[in-house]
């Protein structure tokens, strides 16, 4: 029951998605089975840092990564603030837990020679699906837009009068973002196709069959197209988001700007973008300053 009015409480007041709200709910149900298990307790309100520290060394010892368990503790520390906030406990067990150590992941962004390269070779389709996986490559590079995004817009998020874009972002938040003239082209070009397409929804990316793209879908496109012209490890729509972000900062972009154009909560999320910056910077100043080389 309680956690049953947490959930509710995720989808009405903290107006998270049907997917984060089921990835919380698998979290705080594997805790509640290993309760049941290891310490025969229903009781979810009795609960000490200790046992959770117990289900913590289990994890550890089945293989699940520090970044997963830091998720799963995130969501348990998430449903104990709320149980705290309705009084259903006095102290929140997890109060003072500190995140395991986890090793930064190097996102490496395209260079702007790869995106043109993928983009070149898009333009020699003149069919749906090349005019739709051309806009799809150009939107996430224009925009910087998260995957689940492009997936969700819809063709009333698109003011060619204002040349922007509108995006439905995390929790709800929507947000305006400009387009560029030869986006603003392919999306005319790519309508003119769509229309010969069967189809009752009125999402902007569409299948063949007029369904609307899915996530794996999405990643299919960037990954097949960016496999051909990079060797990067990691080719994804985030990757593109990550490039988008970088080459603004490295061009003098504004870093609230960009904050803003990523949807991001809070600076800290954006400045994850400034590592490559700060690197172009002293690449510039190493190059430019007189004394430079000077020993």
């Amino acid at each position: 029951m309680l956690v049953n009015s947490f959930l509710e409480y995720l989808v009405l007041e903290r107006k998270y998605s049907a997917h984060t709200v089921l990835a919380y709910k698998k979290d705080i149900t594997s805790f509640f089975e290993f309760c049941k298990e290891a310490y025969e307790t229903e009781n979810l309100t009795d609960v000490n840092y200790s046992q959770i520290r117990s289900w913590i060394v289990k994890l550890v010892d089945d293989g699940i990564s520090n970044n997963s368990i830091n998720r799963k503790i995130s969501s348990l520390k998430s449903f104990y603030k709320f149980l705290q906030k309705t009084n259903q406990i006095t102290s929140n067990p997890l109060a003072k837990h500190k995140s395991l150590k986890v090793a930064k992941k190097v996102q490496v962004p395209f260079t702007s020679k790869e995106i043109n390269q993928v983009i070149e070779s898009l333009e020699e389709g003149s069919d749906f699906k090349s005019l739709r996986n051309k806009l799809i490559v150009e939107l996430f590079y224009s925009t910087g837009m998260r995957r689940a995004e492009l997936i969700h817009l819809k063709l009333a998020s698109i003011s060619f009068q204002s040349k922007t874009i509108k995006v439905l972002g995390k929790r709800n938040k929507e947000r305006l973002i400009p387009l560029i003239p030869s986006v603003l082209k392919t999306i005319e070009e790519y309508l003119i196709f769509k229309k010969e397409i069967a189809t009752d929804t009125n999402y902007l990316f569409v299948t063949e069959k007029g369904n609307k793209v899915y996530e794996t879908l999405v990643y299919r496109v960037i990954n097949n197209y960016f496999s051909d012209v990079s060797t990067k490890v990691k080719k994804s729509p985030h990757i593109l988001r990550h490039s988008f972000a970088t080459h603004l900062l490295n061009q003098g972009a504004d870093l609230n700007s960009v904050k803003e154009l990523l949807g991001h909560s809070s600076l800290a999320s954006t400045q994850v973008y400034t590592h490559n910056s700060l690197e172009k910077i002293k690449q510039v100043y190493n190059q430019a300053h007189p004394r430079s080389h000077k020993k």
